[in-house]
């Protein structure tokens, strides 16, 4: 089972907007120092709705080739076009990906038979483990639980990243899974109580700028040390706060420049903060001991 904090990675850009290769591994290296549990290269954190397919392939090519064996890669491959999704799956198994993020198709909002269909397409066609992705704010759509319930028959769906925003469907989804089926929790200011409730962790943006910490945190939950647990969170409430400033990655490619990790690029129609969250990031991340 996929199990612990699995870091939603940034995708790094140079002045000319290219990928970032020696960022890419600066930023691999520092994540698997700090002992994450897992990868995700191109999800949302990763810019991937302005990427091309070959980029994202490439982005996710180094990453498994960084990681190297060490800790498992979640390649993000999903699309609003289910033949799309599973050309790019096919490569991220031969690749060396150990499993596939699968997100809800955007734009197209089918309905919750369509996104049966969809997903279980995928899994019929490329034999990978998929973690599929529930963010209905951005997608336009929500993987209803009985829909989710369904897909988790098959042997190919073993977790959701569950980004609904939407406690209760959460706790009813934990409710009925089958034991073996990872539920993560898609935001990091509900990874803890998503945790406590049966959860298994947490597919965060956060832990781009603080893995350990955020290991320590859902570690500590899982042990049953909820004081040790909640004490760490109510530590890191700013930081999940800031990372809401402004439209994800924009805050966490700011802070994670402040600290020399990255430099701060964005392709549009993404673009840097505004002066005043600029400001306010900057003291969140002083007040954090960060910079």
């Amino acid at each position: 089972m996929l199990e612990g904090v699995f870091t939603a990675l940034v995708t790094p850009f140079d002045k000319n907007l290219k990928i970032d290769r020696e960022g890419l591994k600066k930023i691999v290296d520092f994540q698997i120092k700090e002992g994450i549990s897992g990868l995700v290269p191109m999800g949302t954190t990763g810019e991937s709705p302005t990427v091309t397919i070959e980029e994202n392939m490439d982005v996710v090519e180094m990453v498994v080739k960084l990681a190297d064996g060490k800790v498992p890669v979640i390649a993000g491959t999903g699309s609003n076009c289910t033949e799309e999704a599973i050309k790019m799956t096919k490569m991220a198994k031969n690749m060396g990906a150990d499993y596939s993020l699968q997100v809800n198709p955007y734009y197209n909002k089918p309905t919750q038979e369509g996104l049966y269909r969809h997903f279980m397409t995928i899994a019929d066609n490329v034999d990978l483990p998929m973690v599929l992705y529930n963010i209905s704010s951005r997608t336009g759509v929500n993987l209803e639980t009985e829909t989710l319930l369904r897909l988790t028959k098959h042997e190919n769906i073993v977790a959701v990243k569950e980004a609904s925003g939407n406690l209760g469907q959460m706790m009813d989804v934990i409710n009925g899974k089958p034991k073996d089926f990872s539920v993560l929790s898609g935001d990091d200011n509900i990874a803890l109580p998503v945790t406590l409730m049966g959860g298994n962790g947490v597919i965060s943006v956060a832990s781009n700028i603080v893995p350990r910490w955020m290991e320590e945190m859902i570690g500590s939950a899982r042990k049953g040390h909820v004081e040790k647990a909640k004490a760490i969170h109510y530590d890191l409430l700013p930081l999940f706060k800031a990372m809401f400033l402004e439209t994800n990655p924009i805050p966490v490619k700011s802070c994670m420049s402040m600290m020399g990790l990255l430099e701060e690029e964005f392709r549009l129609p993404l673009c840097p903060p505004s002066d005043e969250n600029r400001k306010a990031l900057k003291e969140m991340m002083r007040g954090q001991g960060l910079i």
